[in-house]
């Protein structure tokens, strides 16, 4: 039966982590406000903080709780993950604290769904710990996410592995201690079969950041930038370094994306929804020409219409952790490309209309607004851009749609009229119809 309550026991969690965020999370955001400091962990005043925070989300048992058990997680499905990034999406630093920041948490389930024991040990468990972080290494200058064009390859020589060519926009690479990189192994195979994934520690000879590039929400002339345009020049690896088989590069990359781009939009959720509490804040609190904002119908209009996407938006995103929840892997592949397709709108829509009712204000960055809107462009286009996504969606829906029989459409009324005349033709004519 369908139900959209939530159970008492889970609930009171919830509870606990939105007055935790809330209170004790979000002035991280204050005091460290560079979008790297989360993944600094040479900050030795930010993890001052950050790990007392750490150790009372361990204590509520609410840590990585995307992993199982085995790994020190609930191995909670999608659903309730989903409700719990909801309440994360208020802050940059919230999934650092709950042992879920990305790309890390994809890397952690990689490397304990792929990993060797001997790479678990030594990459997954200080990674698990928040004692480090990673990086996952794909995109390339001229490919962009499309896999079918890599060009950065590795090859075999001997007992070892040697990686050459280029990655684009690998985040949180000027932290990271090690780096999960997709190449090229076999140019000749099937476009999905072409690449695997490898191990590389971030200290490898070889492995060069040419530019930490800034995006808007970032200046470059402070160095803030935290995406690394990387050369992988001849990097020499042990036979031991690859993450899965050969030629798995696809189906190891595909493993990570699906759940991690639900935990994605219900930030987005969370960070809309914040900006729908300043939105109503600033209505009520603000007049102009005799009245409250609040009173003005094209506010009013604002207001509703943020609101009834959220809403549409959220119960998208949560019927599609429930079909990654309960229907068999790779079910809610469309339901996960309508999740991102209509973020990219949602987030836009609703932070604009808040920041617009801030005035001048909103546009400071004496308010959070500002840093939301500049985030917009880029979170549309993070895991991959939203038209191929729309693409997707499109060819799911036509995949087995037959053409119509005849000339016409199967809708067309005529002949379906004569069909219903035929079909009731001794009532009819009882009738004198």
């Amino acid at each position: 039966m369908w139900d959209f309550s939530t159970d008492p026991e889970f609930q009171q969690k919830l509870d606990w982590m939105n007055r935790f965020v809330r209170e004790e999370v979000e002035p991280l955001d204050l005091l460290f406000p560079s979008g790297g400091d989360p993944y600094d962990t040479g900050n030795e005043a930010a993890r001052a903080i950050l790990r007392p925070l750490q150790q009372q989300v361990r204590e509520q048992g609410l840590w990585a709780c995307h992993l199982g058990p085995e790994l020190g997680g609930q191995g909670y499905g999608q659903l309730k993950l989903a409700l719990m990034n909801e309440i994360l999406g208020r802050s940059s630093w919230a999934p650092t604290v709950f042992g879920t920041a990305a790309p890390d948490t994809g890397n952690a389930e990689i490397l304990a769904m792929f990993g060797t024991e001997e790479q678990r040990k030594r990459y997954l468990r200080p990674l698990l710990d928040g004692d480090i972080v990673s990086t996952f290494s794909m995109t390339e200058p001229q490919a962009g996410a499309d896999p079918k064009e890599f060009t950065c390859r590795a090859w075999q020589e001997g007992d070892t592995w040697v990686i050459d060519g280029e990655k684009w926009f690998s985040s949180n690479a000027r932290y990271a201690a090690f780096l999960i990189v997709m190449a090229v192994t076999d140019s000749e195979a099937r476009p999905h079969e072409r690449m695997s994934m490898f191990i590389v520690p971030a200290q490898t000879p070889g492995v060069t950041i040419k530019r930490n590039v800034a995006t808007m929400a970032e200046r470059d002339e402070l160095d803030e930038g935290i995406h690394g345009y990387i050369r992988y020049d001849h990097v020499r690896l042990p036979a031991d370094a690859m993450l899965g088989g050969p030629g798995e590069g696809f189906k190891v990359a595909q493993a990570r994306l699906g759940g991690g781009r639900v935990h994605h939009a219900m930030r987005i959720v969370g960070q809309c929804a914040r900006a729908m509490e300043m939105m109503l804040e600033r209505a009520v609190s603000r007049r102009t020409q005799g009245e409250r904002l609040a009173d003005k119908q094209a506010v009013q209009a604002m207001i509703a219409d943020s609101w009834i996407e959220l809403q549409q938006y959220r119960l998208l995103v949560l019927h599609t952790a429930w079909v990654i929840d309960t229907q068999p892997h790779g079910a809610a592949r469309t339901q996960i490309a309508m999740c991102k397709v209509a973020m990219a709108k949602v987030h836009h829509d609703i932070v604009r209309r808040a920041l617009h009712l801030h005035g001048s204000l909103g546009t400071t960055h004496e308010m959070p607004l500002a840093e939301m809107w500049m985030s917009v462009p880029s979170l549309a286009l993070a895991d991959g851009p939203t038209e191929v996504h729309r693409t997707t969606v499109a060819k799911q829906l036509l995949r087995g749609v037959e053409p119509a029989p005849g000339l016409f459409p199967s809708e067309h009324i005529p002949p379906k009229r004569e069909a219903a005349r035929r079909r009731y033709a001794d009532i009819l004519k009882e009738y004198g119809l």
